[in-house]
């Protein structure tokens, strides 16, 4: 499509004439992993087993989809819809023709508009795992008419990798959309969000979410006390063997020594381990005891949950959700962004690995662990979880990543926060690093919980935060802070006031590789691995 003149297949359309239905899509090759697959490795699923990403072999398919290059793409996407296809169409071809700047700028408002009602549409339609492969393109990447992107763009496009190959909780929209209407993923919270009492399956929903959080809050007693008796076992071993070690008594040949001191006592010490062990066996059984009961309540809920949904499409939640992934759309771009959510070359110009797809965000994030290896750790009765974050990939040009929600209310032990991301955003890196660094100020915060601007993390900084005499949001110096801690500190580029480096070297530390790298590089990062050598041998973190 030339800058004057209008793309032949939207002037094709401006007569208004009926869109030609298709045959019936292959499904096989567009749903493969849809609610028909094994569930035994599914995304929503946490498994605390996990220690790290997985290492991205492969970004792009060397088998590209031909959809962009079919010439009726544009009349799929947009059939088989209500009027608000239409709209969207007479204002995409006003928008597209338009000479005047003024005016060319009244359509685009009203084409975000247009296009956010439109694809309300298509969120149904995915929640149901029903939408036609066009359509759940337009919804995953806002590509409602190729020919506004180049032929390279299209390429692009064309080679992103449709499946979740690795599982993890990485999803594009259409996806999300998917889970959400499933039931495996419930609604994002939000200030405005009402319990529907008539929703059965939404109460069941949040019943289930409580229990797992109890079966997983037994489950990490059941491994913490196991472990503890393991340790005591182990010493008892020790102990016991250090009894049958004997000197040989000067004189006297092939005769052992008697008991020395040392041997004394640690008959004793096993006589109170033993009590010790007697007592630990006693709660572990407790703890096993109140697992169990935790697993049949969940196996119970969840068949309930199944019951309860028959199978039937969660559409009050997918439409919940969608204002929701909408609003999230508006914060990544910010009040100063681009809104405009159709991708088109007048704004997309990203190379493959700045495109925020499923496996370039799943590296940025292996990368952020692989310095902060507790990013996505939360803590829970002096166990730490791995649990990372939900990530939705929101198809806009925002230049931020933030957190929705830091966990699940109803299940603050096991559950996934929620962080969003924009795919077009000028850097793809700092878009997923603000996103955790929202998330790590959010859990943070919320298990200080009335004490946040007095303990840990939160508590430190802020603090810091006053004595600076500083005006604005403090988590925003928060989220600029992890930035330079991550891509300047973890190099040794010293770029932190001295209190804060103390407050991210403690409550955010880096893994021990770099600690030990850094240590050898300025004088500063010497005193901090002192100060935590100092902090080791006082037990007093």
């Amino acid at each position: 499509m030339d800058d004057l003149g209008l793309d032949p297949e939207l002037a094709a359309l401006l007569d208004n004439t009926p869109v030609e239905r298709s045959s019936s899509p292959k499904k096989h090759s567009f749903f493969s992993n849809s609610r028909d697959a094994s569930i035994e490795t599914e995304p929503s699923n946490v498994d605390l087993t996990k220690t790290s990403f997985p290492t991205v072999t492969k970004f792009y398919s060397d088998t590209p989809v031909k959809h962009y290059d079919d010439p009726a793409y544009y009349k799929r996407v947009l059939g088989n819809e209500n009027e608000t296809a239409q709209r969207l169409h007479n204002l995409l071809a006003k928008y597209l023709t338009c000479q005047d700047p003024k005016d060319r700028g009244v359509y685009r408002q009203q084409l975000i508009t247009a296009y956010w009602d439109f694809t309300q549409n298509l969120a149904l339609k995915a929640g149901g795992g029903r939408i036609e492969p066009s359509k759940k393109l337009a919804l995953r990447f806002g590509i409602i008419l190729p020919t506004l992107l180049t032929l390279e763009q299209k390429d692009l496009f064309a080679k992103v990798l449709e499946d979740n190959v690795y599982q993890e909780p990485v999803f594009y929209l259409d996806e999300w959309f998917r889970e959400i209407g499933a039931g495996k993923i419930s609604p994002s919270s939000t200030d405005e969000a009402k319990t529907n009492r008539k929703d059965e399956s939404s109460r069941m929903q949040q019943l289930l979410s409580k229990a797992e959080g109890k079966l997983q809050s037994a489950e990490n007693l059941v491994r913490a006390k196991s472990e503890e008796r393991e340790r005591t076992e182990a010493d008892l071993r020790a102990k016991i063997e250090s009894l049958f070690q004997h000197d040989s008594l000067p004189g006297f040949s092939g005769v052992k020594a008697a008991y020395t001191d040392a041997q004394k006592r640690a008959m004793s010490d096993i006589a109170e381990m033993l009590r010790k062990l007697a007592q630990q066996d006693k709660e572990l059984q407790i703890f096993i005891r109140d697992f169990s009961e935790a697993d049949t309540d969940v196996h119970t809920l969840q068949q309930k949950v199944d019951s309860s949904g028959g199978g039937t499409t969660n559409v009050s939640g997918i439409q919940v959700e969608f204002d929701t992934v909408r609003q999230m759309a508006k914060m990544t771009c910010g009040r100063q962004g681009n809104h405009f959510p159709i991708c088109t070359r007048e704004y997309f110009h990203l190379s493959s690995r700045e495109l925020g797809t499923r496996e370039n965000v799943l590296e940025t994030l292996r990368w952020i662990e692989e310095i902060d290896p507790e990013a996505y750790c939360r803590q829970y009765k002096s166990q730490l979880n791995r649990i990372p974050p939900y990530v939705v990939l929101i198809p806009s040009y925002g230049e931020y990543g933030f957190c929705w929600e830091p966990f699940d209310r109803y299940n603050r032990v096991t559950s996934r926060g929620r962080i969003a991301i924009p795919m077009y955003g000028k850097s793809l890196r700092i878009a997923v690093l603000t996103a955790v660094a929202d998330l790590r100020w959010q859990v943070a915060k919320e298990k200080a919980s009335y004490y946040w601007m007095e303990e840990g993390l939160t508590g430190n900084y802020y603090q810091w935060f006053q004595a600076q005499k500083l005006k604005g949001d403090v988590k925003e110096y928060f989220i600029n802070d992890y930035l330079l801690w991550m891509l300047k500190e973890s190099d040794g580029i010293q770029k932190l006031d001295k209190e804060v480096r103390k407050v991210f070297w403690r409550y955010m530390p880096f893994r021990q590789e770099i600690k030990d790298k850094l240590k050898v590089r300025a004088q500063v990062y010497q005193e901090l691995c002192q100060r935590d050598m100092n902090r080791a041998m006082s037990d007093g973190y």
